[in-house]
């Protein structure tokens, strides 16, 4: 027979004499379906690694570990910048925490289409959003890994003949203004992955016949640029964009003639 729960102990919030206040307490590595903004199709399914958390007051035990879940099937129709606000407002009143934290990690596919024969065929991003309410205070940062191509100048430069080149990550994490109503202003998963695609060489296709790589080939020989380039290049775009308050960039680079990668990093505020 099911159990309301009433007279059972609350272990949870008895109360601890440590005088040690935690940072950060709840549940990780929980895999769940959401729903997030597309572009071109307004929304998409997919799923999501989410990790949510909560700080806990020195005077309690501990906090109760199925609220978080709760909160989460109550939510789980939208995941944008929109919604997470009231999110993380929510796990505070449940969980009654003047800190709230939510990670959510997941893949997000866009129609890729090849430059010369048109071939079409999805592409999966690594993407990302981390809300935290700290009090009234809330921030929202948005994080997408884009894959390119780059082509050193260097090589090209001493070479003869040809040059080397290697497929890399451009790894952007933005915090934008907010809007009149208080929330941040939408920026799209794909203007950042469009960024960074003309901040590189050339971009990646999932699928490529013989005239798109020679057309891909071509396009990087005449673009070559640095890890430094490539982050200096983003950097420059986010700073024009008038929506970005703050940015994170991590460009790195698979090196195809070295044992080692090259890297770039860079964090701007407005």
């Amino acid at each position: 027979m099911a159990h309301s729960g009433e007279g059972l102990a609350d272990v949870q919030s008895s109360r601890d004499d440590r005088g040690i206040a935690l940072d950060q307490v709840g549940v990780s590595d929980l895999k769940y379906p959401i729903t997030v903004l597309d572009r071109e199709q307004e929304t998409q399914q997919t799923v999501a690694e989410v990790s949510m958390s909560v700080g806990l007051p020195k005077e309690y035990k501990g906090t109760h570990m199925s609220r978080f879940v709760e909160v989460l099937n109550q939510y789980r129709g939208e995941f944008t910048m929109h919604t997470l606000p009231d999110l993380l407002e929510t796990l505070q009143e449940r969980l009654e925490a003047e800190q709230a934290r939510i990670e959510v990690e997941f893949p997000y596919f866009l129609k890729r289409t090849a430059p010369v024969t048109e071939k079409e065929a999805l592409m999966d991003y690594e993407c990302s959003f981390v809300g935290e309410k700290n009090g009234d205070d809330s921030s929202f940062i948005l994080g997408v890994t884009v894959p390119v191509t780059s082509l050193c100048p260097c090589s090209k430069e001493i070479s003869e003949e040809g040059a080397h080149n290697q497929r890399g990550n451009v790894g952007i994490q933005v915090r934008s203004v907010p809007n009149e109503e208080g929330a941040p202003t939408m920026i799209w998963i794909e203007e950042l992955v469009e960024m960074a695609e003309v901040s590189a060489s050339a971009p990646l296709y999932p699928l490529l016949k013989r005239p798109d790589e020679r057309h891909v080939t071509m396009e990087a020989y005449q673009n070559p640029a640095f890890v430094e380039d490539i982050t200096r290049d983003m950097a420059v775009r986010l700073k024009e964009d008038e929506r970005v308050a703050w940015f994170h960039l991590q460009v790195e680079n698979f090196e195809s003639i070295h044992n080692h990668n090259a890297f770039a990093e860079v964090t701007w505020e407005k």
